[in-house]
């Protein structure tokens, strides 16, 4: 009877544990199937409804999917019926698809998709169809960057993008949708380096509720994207004709479909079935999901298609890009992709301009400058994403080499005026040093002139040359003619202290009656005769002095010795050997004649008796 009552209670606990067991399996693994019968939030508005954020909710429902994705997404003015229209697509009732508003604010905030994607045959291949629902445009309380951003995501991120409008097509839409179709056609196929390239989005205008007759959709789009004639040359028809000519390039990548009205009432249209609605647009509905369906074709990005992770990857991508970018009113994700692209052709402009060691002559720099530049124009040209938009582009472009061009006309401004400094006082100091020359010299003065003149011309180089030169020339004038002033008055005095030098040399030291007489005539000469026949300053332009002038510079100048700085040691030496010669020369050669008149002691050998 235990056993009995206790059998019950096992068989409970073990068909709470088997639930237990089931509820964690399933938390496990895979989602619920009913579960994901709803639409999910993948991108969401911040507070402020600036930016966008992820949604991480929409996202695990999207990294399931492990077959190649393809997306339909639909943009178009807030209350134009957007989500009634992924609904009818998806043939799902209201209360169980995208929600559906019938308020003046707009029912969806950010980009939502229905989670159980469709599972589609395309050439071939197994593909999952994801539906994508975007916040309306030109609601109240949002910014256009706001707008240009959910714009912007959804032509980026989906396979077929259906471009929903009430009645008609307006110029707003047009200008809008220019950007989208510029993205599509930048980025077809183009792959390079880290840039994220992609197929574009095939283009399908839908003209709601069309009232109109006698004309097709397709005329009525066609019409709207012809050129304006502009006879006037006005600017605003300029860019309005320059929007169409970006559209024009779609060709057979975009098409137009018409839907009815479905219902006079239009906020009782979730609560009507097909029978109810209008035979006409129920028709109509039909065809253009046998339409989308044509035209579907998985997602391509970098030449491979995308899964559920790589899709989600590809989205966290994007959305950073935008976020970090301020974006204008159009043509902002064209900006963003050629950010990297202005990088690496100010990268490579800066590489050619730091090969230059600065300082470089004006005309090198300029002509490095415009090779550098033009280089960096070609890598844009071929890499840059847009033709109309990217003008901005190419504008900053043009800016930052300018900035960067300046920065090297300035360093190399500042660099030459330094080297050229540099030398300048080089030069100067040299000229200094030659004004005080102990044994003064021209011919040394004149070979430091012209050295010192050519290693400034070769040495200094750049913009300040000019400038520096000009300084060079008056200094080195400056240096000569003081030079040559004071040349005369030292050489004059030198040769008269030469003369006596060497009269007491000749006199007294070597006792030689010829020098001792030369150096008298020397003497005599430059202190008497000139005195009385020459004034001081004739006597620098006579003849005589010229051969004065000549001697001394070949006694004294020497490319090889630098007698300036070696006389005192050479004369000390002459002195040491003249005095060795003088008291032990003389006795070995004691009683030989000499060829030379000397003075001798005549007392020594004389045989009259001394007076003393």
């Amino acid at each position: 009877m235990a056993r009995g009552r206790r059998a019950p209670g096992i068989r409970a606990l073990a068909l709470v544990l088997l639930a237990v067991a089931a509820a964690a399996g399933v938390a496990a693994g895979d989602p619920d199937p009913d579960e994901l019968e709803r639409a999910f939030p993948i991108v969401e508005p911040d507070h402020g409804h600036t930016k966008l954020r992820l949604s991480e909710q929409g996202l695990d429902a999207i990294r399931r999917i492990e077959n190649p994705i393809a997306v339909v997404g639909v943009i178009g003015p807030y209350r134009s019926g957007k989500s009634f229209l992924l609904n009818q697509l998806l043939s799902l009732s209201c209360d169980k698809g995208f929600g559906v508003g019938h308020m003046r604010d707009t029912k969806t905030k950010g980009i939502w998709i229905w989670g159980t994607p469709v599972e589609m045959d395309v050439d071939g291949s197994k593909v999952s169809v994801l539906y994508l629902d975007t916040e309306g445009f030109e609601s109240v309380g949002k910014s256009n960057v706001y707008d240009d951003r959910i714009f912007a995501l959804a032509t980026v991120l989906s396979s077929v993008l259906i471009y929903n409008l009430p009645e008609t097509v307006r110029e707003a839409d047009i200008s809008r949708l220019s950007f989208a179709v510029e993205i599509a056609e930048e980025f077809y196929g183009r792959v390079k380096g880290q840039d994220v390239a992609f197929e574009p989005a095939k283009l399908l205008w839908l003209i709601q509720r069309d009232f109109l007759q006698g004309k097709s959709v397709q005329q009525m789009v066609n019409e709207a994207l012809q050129r304006v004639p502009n006879d006037n040359g006005d600017k605003y028809i300029d860019e309005v004709n320059q929007i169409r000519d970006s559209l024009a390039v779609m060709g057979d990548n975009s098409t137009a479909f018409s839907l009815p009205q479905p219902h006079l009432q239009r906020t009782k249209l979730c609560d009507m079935e097909d029978k109810e609605l209008e035979p006409l647009y129920v028709k109509r509905r039909e065809q253009l999901k046998q339409l989308v369906a044509s035209i579907t074709k998985p997602k391509i990005v970098q030449g491979k298609t995308l899964n559920g992770k790589d899709f989600v990857s590809f989205l966290q991508q994007i959305l950073e890009a935008l976020n970090k970018g301020e974006i204008p009113s159009t043509g902002s994700l064209v900006e963003i992709f050629n950010k990297a692209i202005l990088e690496r052709c100010l990268k490579v402009y800066r590489e050619k301009m730091d090969g230059l060691g600065l300082p470089v002559p004006v005309e090198k720099l300029k002509q490095v400058h415009e090779m550098a530049n033009e280089e960096a124009r070609i890598i844009f040209d071929k890499q840059h994403f847009g033709k109309h938009h990217a003008a901005q582009s190419v504008l900053k472009l043009e800016d930052e080499v300018k900035k960067v061009y300046r920065n090297f006309l300035l360093a190399n401004e500042y660099q030459s005026s330094k080297l050229c400094e540099a030398r300048f006082s080089e030069c100067e100091d040299k000229m200094d040093h030659l004004q005080v020359l102990k044994l003064p010299s021209m011919a040394k003065f004149n070979a430091g002139f012209t050295h010192c003149n050519q290693s400034f011309v070769r040495e200094c180089v750049g913009p300040a040359k000019e400038s520096y030169e000009r300084r060079m020339s008056k200094m080195l004038v400056k240096a000569r003619a003081l030079f040559i002033k004071e040349y005369n008055n030292k050489l004059f005095n030198w040769l008269v202290t030469f003369s006596l030098v060497m009269v007491v040399i000749g006199r007294f030291v070597i006792k030689f009656f010829l020098l001792e007489i030369v150096a008298w005539v020397m003497f005599i000469f430059l202190e008497t005769y000139t005195r009385m026949f020459w004034s001081a300053e004739s006597l620098y332009y006579n003849p005589a002095w010229h051969i004065i002038v000549s001697s001394w510079e070949t006694i004294v100048y020497s490319p090889i010795l630098d007698l300036d700085r070696w006389a005192i040691p050479i004369v000390i030496m002459l002195s040491f050997g003249i005095l060795y010669w003088r008291c032990f020369g003389g006795r070995r050669k004691r009683g030989r004649g000499s060829l030379l008149p000397v003075y001798k002691n005549s007392y020594k050998n004389s045989a009259r008796p001394r007076s003393d």
